[in-house]
């Protein structure tokens, strides 16, 4: 009897033993989930730290003070190149002074433009003897791109509202990686080209006859095979070019005035109109022409006084025929390239120049040149940005001008001894290796937080499709 009631005993219990350890290995499964979560969770949270507590952290704490030390090493490295830093300033604003999205855009605007400021200034102080004692800005190259980038920014501003953001993500990523890689070649190609004039320029001198009595005169031999790279000079006569300067400054006026008349997608503009209306989109659509007016006026202008030769011949003989002169589709490759990098600087939220700077050393233009040029182009599209901040009420003005004043100051700084190492070394592709670097941490950067990002979305079941832009 007891032999057959054993079975019954014993049967429940393996069954009890069977599902508790199927239940413990669920329970362990959900906890790796919840464990998996929470670590998003985390992250996540670490991004956008302290977010509520923002007014009161922006004006005085320890994550605001290092995120100014931050945004000034980063604003050295930047103003090297010639390009904004607005794809470093926004990640340091966002993961250390633990702002949000927006207000980290609206400070970057304000950063950039004191960062172009300190660029302009010197680079209209500043002649190199390598091109001619001529001012290193390119305002032929800014005449005919910036016009084209002004629509662009627009245009990718819309596709940005648009745009999911994982797709934003992806193409930011792709197109950064390429653009590293390529400035990094030029870079590499630069720094042959230079070490082998240094070497030519070194034999010419010695047998010109600088040996003397069997030894080498070293300081002399240093100072002329690198003073033909880049000789800045302080004291020259400059030539400045009022009329295209006020063309520039017609162009800008005439693009801010249409942003005032438009308004913004709330209506909120210079006149009441209807928010994302039929009124909204005839006036956004009147940038079209005025781009290519002031593009045609500016080509056929450039047309008439071929024939009497350039007052600014800062380009390389080779890029002068080859980019502009030969041809209609060469005349317009400027305003292509300038179209292209402010579609992708107004989809990605950044500057253009950090866009714009490797077209630019991809077609052969010197890296000298396509640093003054891109930083004088920056300045007219930061302050036109940092207005219009300030037009739709930005708050924290106050902070934002002191992080622009950061950057005045650590841009002044780095464009001081990134030229010194320049005539010191001889070597103009270190501009070259400075872009590559800002963009290669701007790639690293703001991809793995927009990527994380789309992440949070996915996992929260938010809509991840296009949108309209209104």
């Amino acid at each position: 009897m007891k032999n057959h009631s054993l079975p019954w005993f014993v049967l429940p219990l393996i069954l009890f033993i069977i599902l508790n350890h199927s239940h413990a290995k669920q329970t362990e499964s959900i906890s790796y989930d919840l464990r998996f979560d929470q670590l998003i969770n985390k992250l996540y949270q670490w991004r956008n730290h302290q977010t509520q507590s923002q007014e009161a952290q922006l004006k005085l704490s320890t994550p605001v003070v290092l995120a100014g030390v931050l945004c000034f090493i980063a604003a050295s490295i930047s103003s090297a190149g010639g390009i904004g830093g607005g794809g470093l300033f926004i990640p340091i604003l966002t993961i250390v002074a633990g702002v949000d999205l927006k207000t980290a855009s609206s400070f970057s605007a304000f950063m950039v433009t004191g960062g172009s400021v300190a660029n302009v200034m010197c680079n209209l102080c500043t002649t190199s003897s390598k091109f001619g004692g001529k001012i290193l800005i390119d305002f032929d190259i800014a005449l005919l791109s910036e016009p084209c980038m002004l629509l662009g920014v627009s245009i990718g501003v819309i596709c940005n509202l648009v745009f999911p953001e994982w797709l934003i993500t992806m193409l930011f990523a792709a197109f950064l990686a390429w653009s590293t890689s390529k400035t990094c070649k030029n870079g590499v190609l630069h720094w042959k080209m230079e070490s082998e004039e240094l070497r030519r320029n070194e034999c010419e001198k010695l047998e010109n006859g600088l040996v003397k009595d069997g030894t080498f005169d070293e300081s002399e031999g240093i100072k002329t095979a690198k003073e033909p790279l880049l000789g800045v000079k302080g004291g020259c006569k400059l030539r400045f070019p009022r009329m295209k300067m006020g063309v520039l400054v017609l162009v800008w006026f005439s693009f801010f005035g249409l942003y005032l008349l438009r308004g913004d997608r709330h209506g909120q503009g210079m006149i009441q109109i209807e928010p994302c209306g039929a009124a909204y989109w005839i006036i956004s659509s009147f940038q079209i022409p005025l781009a290519v007016i002031f593009t045609s006026w500016i080509l056929c202008k450039k047309e008439r006084v071929k024939s009497q030769g350039s007052d600014h011949e800062v380009l390389e003989k080779k890029d002068e025929e080859g980019l502009i002169r030969d041809g209609p589709s060469r005349k317009l490759l400027f305003p292509r390239m300038a179209l292209l990098a402010g579609i992708l600087g107004g989809v990605f939220g950044i500057g253009g120049g950090m866009l714009i700077s490797p077209l630019l050393l991809q077609v052969g233009i010197a890296p000298e040149i396509t640093a003054a040029t891109c930083s004088f182009m920056v300045f007219f599209s930061s302050t036109m940005s940092a207005l219009q901040y300030v037009m739709l009420g930005m708050e924290d003005t106050h902070t934002a001008l002191i992080f622009a004043v950061i950057c005045f100051a650590a841009s002044l700084l780095g464009l001081g001894v990134v030229q010194s190492a320049v005539r010191q070394y001889g070597r103009a592709s270190l501009i070259v290796f400075s872009v590559s670097i800002v963009m290669a941490l701007s790639t690293v950067l703001m991809t793995s937080f927009g990527a994380l990002d789309v992440w949070r979305n996915y996992v929260s079941g938010k809509y991840m499709g296009f949108k309209l832009p209104c």
